[in-house]
This record gives C-alpha cells, sequence and structure tokens, in this order.
C-alpha cells in the first residue's frame, strides 16, 4: 500500500517543532501534522511569513493549534534564546524536525557566527538546536519515541568532507557545499541514533529526503548560472514532485510506529525523485562511522554544543 498523510494516525496530544516551516516541505509537515492533532510550532527566521503560513493552516485547517515560534538555525544565538523559551514551558516535545535550509548558494557566504552558510545552517544550526531540546525530547510522554527527523537530499551522494577543509574555505563550489552538508545531515542523524540505541534511549533519530520537490529552497538552488543549475531547471520539471508529495517521507517518519531509527525514507519512484515513502540506500560515505564521529566531535567544538545522556 502506498502510505499518504491520509494514513497518518492521530497525533493528539503531541508536540512539534519544524525549522523553516513558512514554506515548502515544512509547511506542508506542519499542515499535515496540524490536521492530524498535533500541536505544531512552526520555527521561522520570518515571524510575519510564520503568521502568513499560520493562516494558511487555519484556513485548510479551522481546528489547528498551530504557533509561530522565532527561531533562525543559522544563529546559535536565536538557537539559544528559543531553546531557553521553549524550556521555561515545562513542556515536553515529541517530535522534531530538522528541515530548514539553504540551497547552492553562488558565492560563499558566513553565518553570523562565521561558518559557511551552508553547512552552518542546514548541519550545525541543527545539530545545536536538537542537542539543545534534547531534556525536553527525552520528556516526551507519547506512546511513540520521540522522533528527530532530519531532511537530507539526493545530493548526499556527492559529498565529500575535508576535514582540513571543512568549510570551504578553500575551493568553495555552490554545490560542493550543498552536497557536503547534506552528507553531514545523514552522517549526524544515523549517528545520533546510533548512540541512543547504545544506552536504550527511547529517542529515535531518522534521515529523510524529499526527491526532487518544487520548493523556494529547490528554485533558488536553480537560479545559478551553473551547468548543474541550468540542466536542473531546463529539463528537470517532469520529473519533480509538488511540496506535498515531497513532505511524505518526513511525516512518515514522523509518525509512523514501525519507522525504525537510522533508516534513511525517500521516494519509491524512478530515481528516488518522487514517490511514496519507503527506505531507501545511501552511498557508502553516509554510512562512514568513523566520519561520522569526527563530524560529530567537530560539530561539538564549533557550536560549542556537548550533547547531554541520551538515555
Amino acid at each position: 500500500m502506498k502510505w499518504t498523510a491520509a494514513n497518518m494516525k492521530s497525533q493528539s496530544g503531541k508536540t512539534a517543532l519544524i525549522t523553516g516551516a513558512n514554506s515548502g516541505i515544512g509547511y506542508q509537515a506542519a499542515l499535515e501534522l496540524a490536521r492530524a492533532g498535533a500541536h505544531v510550532l512552526l520555527g521561522v527566521r520570518s515571524v510575519a511569513k510564520g503568521d502568513e503560513a499560520v493562516a494558511r493552516i487555519r484556513a485548510a485547517v479551522p481546528a489547528a493549534s498551530v504557533e509561530v515560534v522565532s527561531l533562525d538555525v543559522a544563529s546559535l544565538s536565536s538557537i539559544r534564546s528559543f531553546v531557553e523559551n521553549y524550556a521555561s514551558r515545562g513542556v515536553a516535545l515529541d517530535i522534531l524536525v530538522n528541515n530548514a535550509g539553504v540551497m547552492a548558494l553562488a558565492s560563499r557566504e558566513l553565518t553570523v557566527d562565521g561558518f559557511e552558510k551552508q553547512f552552518g545552517t542546514n548541519h550545525l544550526g541543527h545539530f545545536a538546536l536538537t542537542g539543545l531540546l534534547l531534556p525536553q525530547l527525552l520528556a516526551s510522554r507519547a506512546a511513540e519515541a520521540p522522533r528527530v527527523v532530519t531532511v537530507a537530499s539526493l545530493a548526499h551522494r556527492g559529498g565529500k568532507l575535508a576535514w582540513d577543509n571543512l568549510q570551504l574555505e578553500q575551493g568553495y563550489t555552490a554545490w560542493d557545499a550543498y552536497n557536503n552538508s547534506k552528507l553531514a545531515n545523514i552522517l549526524f542523524a544515523r549517528e545520533l541514533d546510533k548512540r541512543a540505541r547504545a544506552v536504550n534511549s527511547r529517542l529515535v533519530s531518522i534521515p529523510v529526503h524529499p526527491g526532487v520537490s518544487k520548493t523556494n529552497i529547490l528554485q533558488n538552488g536553480l537560479a545559478g548560472k551553473d551547468l548543474k543549475s541550468v540542466l536542473l531547471s531546463l529539463f528537470g520539471g517532469p520529473l519533480m514532485q509538488d511540496d506535498a508529495q515531497g513532505a511524505l517521507p518526513t511525516l512518515y517518519a514522523a509518525t509512523v510506529p514501525e519507522a525504525r531509527g537510522g533508516d534513511y525514507i525517500g521516494p519509491d519512484g524512478l530515481l528516488e525523485f518522487k514517490g511514496y515513502p519507503k527506505v531507501v540506500g545511501v552511498k557508502p560515505n553516509a554510512l562512514d562511522d568513523l566520519a561520522a564521529t569526527k563530524l560529530w566531535d567537530a560539530s561539538e567544538k564549533l557550536t560549542g554544543v556537548v550533547y547531554p545522556p541520551l538515555a
């Protein structure tokens, strides 16, 4: 049977946080989780855009329990401020979706903390956010284990982490930086799950990818003048799916009890460009346990976020 959002069980009583939830995959995931009864926090850089997204969700689901929270994963101070405010509520977190991202920036840009912007936003920000939210995740009392879903990409296949040039100070290209950040997403998600299982933690961490979906981030990526961007822009249309379909792997990983930690969930169609959720394969570079450990150590050093016990 092809799994769709209509198959989702009730999420009533759960609280979910989705980064980058004002558009694309994040918005569609927020919409469907709210439709299923979860209380959904839309973590956004622009509160105004978040308010617009909430209005659209409530127009579609009048009873939706949704709220906008200011959260810029490209800023460690914003992340820490959000976590401090959320922790003060004394409310557990049942689902965390690490979704926000930037794609294929033509020139090398830096976050406010001095990180290469794609690596800093797509990976380091979510590494820090997840680590700081662990107490709230581990406080979940939902029947299903608390979930951390990290949105990666087919682009991980072209990733290669060079430990002496992790943030591409030398030889920056738009797609190399994006590919590396998406490889980091999978290495992180799998390592988090591995560490959780090692101490019999309830926490489950699952990497996913949305295939090739028509979203704002993709359109920004295809605006480049390099050959890959031009070819995808000219010929990729028939291979793409809409963002609602692209959100299905995220929703599956976040809600299906049988979804296993460490598995990689993506579309079941040709080349995994589109389709319905299933467990898909990863390239060997994403299965490298030594690389995952080195990335974890480097991420703790760069962000200053050292994970508390996972049990």
